[in-house]
């Protein structure tokens, strides 16, 4: 049988509004510590890496067993693509002779994280080649697509041309989900995918969600308040 090569990638930049959020405190350990720690714990995974242009975040990453990927700046400007960063750490360490089969890629702001929702996510692309990525995902009716509006010569109207009434009622509504931004799983020949219609294109046209009961990513010090009590308090 052949063996699936899966590695790990940390991911990171530098600048941001909010200061240094990847490696600012939750709990008393950088935000970023929390991903290394979690993913170190699974077995199944060959090779750990984080890609930043930050050298804090790299020492920091390589502090808790990830070996550095100095990215360059042009991939990392505020409106650099997530699938910029992934191919420039697959160039590199396609010069090192690692070949990568599957993909997973952490978010350093994201300190809402748990080993058994990486390896869960490993298994099930495992089980079947044709699964393109599998993600965390959040359900949240509240936040429903059908629910959005946006202005329009100066009123509020729906965002979509709707041939019949919405329900004001959101357990009335299909089931809707949201991306969770802590990690993904994603197999590498599907990475330079086109065709699938989501923003993150990188993740091919199979995708498998993960739920996930709660995850928060780090952008503001109201993120960083509420990422303190869920991490001191153990609350996911």
């Amino acid at each position: 049988m052949k063996k699936i090569n899966v590695v790990s990638l940390l991911t990171g930049r530098g600048g941001s509004k909010l200061k240094d959020k990847n490696i600012i405190k939750i709990d008393g350990f950088p935000c970023l510590y929390y991903p290394c720690r979690e993913v170190k714990k699974i077995n199944s995974i060959n090779h750990h890496f984080a890609s930043s242009d930050d050298d804090k975040i790299l020492k920091l990453s390589n502090k808790y067993g990830m070996k550095k990927i100095k990215r360059p700046k042009k991939f990392s400007r505020p409106n650099s693509k997530h699938i910029e960063v992934l191919n420039h750490a697959l160039g590199v360490l396609d010069t090192k002779k690692i070949k990568v089969d599957i993909l997973v890629v952490l978010l350093a702001n994201a300190p809402i994280i748990k080993s058994k929702w990486i390896d869960d996510c490993i298994k099930i692309i495992n089980r079947n080649k044709k699964i393109s990525a599998v993600v965390p995902v959040l359900k949240n009716n509240d936040h429903h697509p059908l629910r959005a509006v946006k202005k329009k010569n100066g009123y509020l109207t729906s965002f979509f041309k709707l041939k019949k009434k919405i329900s004001t009622n959101r357990q009335e509504l299909e089931s809707n989900f949201f991306l969770a931004h802590n990690f993904w799983v994603i197999r590498t020949k599907f990475i330079k995918n086109k065709k699938n219609k989501i923003a993150w294109s990188f993740m091919g046209n199979k995708i498998v969600g993960y739920e996930i009961p709660f995850s928060i990513d780090i952008h503001s010090n109201l993120d960083v308040m509420i990422a303190n009590h869920l991490v001191k308090n153990k609350l996911y």
